[in-house]
């Protein structure tokens, strides 16, 4: 860690919980909630991939809005709940040890960034929503460059803001295609895998694997 420059986080399933929105309407919903929740995301990714291979670009909040009919249709979900599911998904919940893990690192005076496919608007406002704002440094958004993670190009931007080599990166993520993106690029590349899953075969093996956020604390 003494040659580590910057921490940076991705947003998305790393600090907000993604499925938060639909779990705050799992009442009406119902049981299909978190299988609906799952969709969406899934979803809402296969778009960012397709559109950045067919160079066909929108921005992240549009395509949250595409996914988010498309599964609404596949489970049967009243119409009426889109505005809800979309002002909740604005707001996305952090996960519980976030605050205090962002907290700690800054008392040690790192330089902390987030890395995101969202748009610049979307993680200001969830970043104030959660009173987070004054943890980061820097807030990056993919609309920087036009085209989704894991392309390179993505990755070169806070290693051309900080002038940095890209080992001087230690970058975390849950989303294990991100972390082979990050770390094929060269970044110290950190899988934060909060479900016990099984990482996914991309040339890349992470250079640490944790279950939560607290545990870099451990690492540093």
């Amino acid at each position: 860690m003494k040659n580590i420059k910057a921490i940076i986080f991705d947003a998305y399933g790393t600090l907000f919980d993604v499925n938060s929105s639909a779990e705050k309407c799992k009442e009406k919903i119902g049981d299909k909630w978190l299988d609906f929740a799952n969709y969406w995301r899934t979803t809402q990714l296969e778009y960012t991939w397709l559109r950045s291979l067919m160079k066909r670009h929108k921005d992240f909040w549009q395509i949250t809005q595409d996914s988010l009919d498309k599964s609404m249709k596949l489970y049967n979900i009243d119409s009426l709940m889109r505005e809800e599911l979309l002002n909740l998904y604005k707001n996305l919940s952090p996960f519980p040890e976030v605050k205090e893990t962002l907290n700690k690192l800054k008392e040690a005076n790192y330089k902390l960034a987030i890395l995101s496919n969202g748009t610049p608007g979307l993680l200001n406002q969830l970043v104030k929503s959660n009173d987070l704002e004054n943890m980061f440094d820097d807030i990056f958004s993919i609309e920087e460059v036009g085209i989704y993670k894991p392309d390179s190009k993505v990755y070169d931007i806070p290693v051309k803001k900080y002038r940095v080599q890209k080992n001087q990166i230690f970058f975390l993520s849950a989303n294990t295609w991100d972390v082979s993106g990050a770390g094929n690029y060269g970044y110290n590349s950190v899988w934060v895998n909060r479900n016990n899953n099984i990482f996914d075969i991309l040339d890349y093996k992470p250079s640490r694997k944790i279950k939560s956020l607290d545990q870099l604390l451990e690492i540093i």
